[in-house]
């Protein structure tokens, strides 16, 4: 078990610690009782329980990059607040005024699986499960790495501190600002532990690109034959679900880049969503659930089981475990070029195709729009699917402008002759409340039928609408499915739903205002 370390051997520029209580580095086990003793609880299952108080998804619209001088031409201030140094600072200061006499856990981590663009990351988080969730979501270094570990990046979550609107010069209690210039994030006021690992990717989305590497918002795995796939797409779609493959090997299931080289997770772990989770339909996630895990927001019923089906709180309710959890993964979670890429919709109007193939001027215009529903749940105020457009998959997330990771993909998916497919996860029969989401089962069809070549040989018809090419038949899957329009009772109802949709495509092909969809 890991003792408190002051700072007289530990020293973290521009933070004093020496006041505070600091644990380095502690064991899972150490973690566990401490998370109990905060009163975190046990699940079943082992995982580690945490409630997340007011903000149970993600707060956009408080998060914050620090405008300097070195990078002010670089920041897509469109889709950007910017913070004045001087307010960062201010914010730092009352970061240090926090740290006298309180319990701090620091944790060392790495992100980026490739050597070459990886980049050291050091935590100061004051709750026990934000600990147990950074450790397990991001690169665990060994033991031999943390005898000399020296930090790029410092993240300081004070997340019981919040922030005063007047005071701070912010917009809310929550706050989160990103610092490029002196590679600092500071984060209070939210216990959301999703904002420690998106703060971690929208620095990788500034770096990674700058070195020529296509930074992305998606999940990969790997076939047996080394064919890598990828699933781009924002929170609901599918991409811890559909990467979550017993016939496939995992690499990971939320960020990757891209270089000469292939495909590096981001992450060492998965955060994946827990509503209406079962065995039957997603047993690899189901099963990494247990000690050493943690959920977030889940209900748990009288015997401290968890109730997936229970929303009260959130229907963001989520899981946190270590990538090597999925016995499928792969160590190091690396794979070479991908051959196949899926850009994962829940179309809410349920209007397009349950699969399609994509030109390379479809899929360069898909990408940038990013259009999906916003699942429930994932954002403050976000009660049921409405149609929301995140250029990249990933517009909150993005400091730089889209055409900048577009014009990255585009250039790798020439190179390396990648076929793009559209796979709508959404509705059919007709929009959100009147039609049904599509059957998981049919959706693993399709994408078996994409993976093992079955497709290759089918019928595809042009989409009247949106021109994606249709296939007209699939193995395990009903052939009316497949064109949405044979599914919808009323064929003018469906004209009028498709044009719609086509229209805000048109719309939302130049994304410019500030992103706020999860994922």
């Amino acid at each position: 078990m890991s003792t408190p370390t002051t700072t007289s051997n530990l020293s973290i520029p521009g933070f004093d610690l020496s006041a505070a209580d600091v644990i380095l580095n502690p064991s899972v086990e150490q973690l566990y009782q401490d998370c109990v003793s905060e009163g975190d609880v046990v699940s079943s299952n082992g995982a580690i329980v945490a409630y997340t108080g007011r903000y149970t998804g993600r707060t956009p619209k408080d998060k914050f990059i620090v405008r300097t001088p070195s990078f002010e031409r670089d920041i897509w201030w469109e889709n950007n607040h910017p913070m004045d140094e001087r307010v960062f600072a201010a914010l730092k200061a009352k970061a240090n005024s926090q740290f006298p006499n309180k319990k701090l856990y620091v944790i060392d981590t790495f992100a980026g699986a490739d050597p070459k663009y990886q980049i050291a990351v050091r935590f100061i988080v004051e709750r026990a499960y934000h600990a147990l969730f950074v450790h397990q979501l991001l690169i665990r270094p060994s033991k031999e790495q943390l005898k000399n570990f020296e930090p790029d990046w410092t993240v300081v979550d004070l997340c019981r501190t919040v922030t005063d609107p007047e005071k701070d010069e912010v917009r809310s209690e929550a706050t989160i600002a990103l610092n490029f210039q002196t590679q600092k994030i500071l984060i209070f006021g939210t216990q959301y532990a999703g904002e420690l690992k998106k703060s971690i990717f929208s620095v990788m989305n500034y770096l990674l690109p700058t070195q020529g590497v296509m930074s992305m918002h998606c999940s990969a795995n790997i076939g047996k034959s080394g064919d890598v796939a990828l699933f781009f797409g924002l929170s609901g779609t599918g991409k811890t679900t559909l990467s979550a493959d017993p016939n496939r090997c995992l690499i990971g299931d939320d960020e990757h880049g891209w270089s000469d080289s292939g495909v590096f997770n981001i992450e060492g772990g998965c955060y994946a969503k827990c509503i209406n989770l079962s065995r039957k339909g997603e047993p690899e996630i189901w099963d990494a659930i247990k000690h050493g895990s943690v959920l977030e927001n889940v209900i748990l019923d009288k015997s401290g089981t968890p109730d997936y089906t229970n929303v009260s709180l959130t229907e963001n309710t989520r899981c946190a475990y270590p990538l090597e959890y999925i016995p499928s993964s792969v160590s190091p979670s690396i794979g070479s070029h991908p051959k196949n890429i899926f850009f994962l919709t829940c179309d809410a109007m349920g209007v397009l195709p349950p699969i399609s193939k994509l030109t390379l001027e479809q899929a360069s215009d898909m990408f940038l729009i990013g259009y999906t529903a916003k699942v429930a749940g994932t954002e403050v105020g976000v009660s049921e699917p409405v149609p929301s457009f995140s250029a990249c998959f990933a517009l909150p997330f993005l400091p730089l402008t889209p055409t900048t990771y577009s014009k990255l993909l585009i250039e790798k998916i020439k190179e390396h002759k990648t076929t793009v497919w559209l796979l709508n996860t959404g509705w059919t029969g007709g929009p959100y409340g009147t039609g049904k989401r599509i059957d998981l089962k049919y959706t693993r069809a399709m994408l078996d039928a994409v993976l093992s070549g079955k497709l290759d040989s089918v019928e595809f018809k042009k989409d009247p609408f949106f021109g994606f090419s249709v296939a007209q038949s699939c193995p395990g899957v009903p052939s009316n499915l497949l064109n949405p329009d044979k599914t919808w009772a009323d064929q003018q109802a469906y004209d009028a739903a498709a044009k719609n949709l086509k229209s805000l495509f048109e719309t939302h092909k130049n994304p410019v205002v500030i992103g706020d969809a999860e994922g």
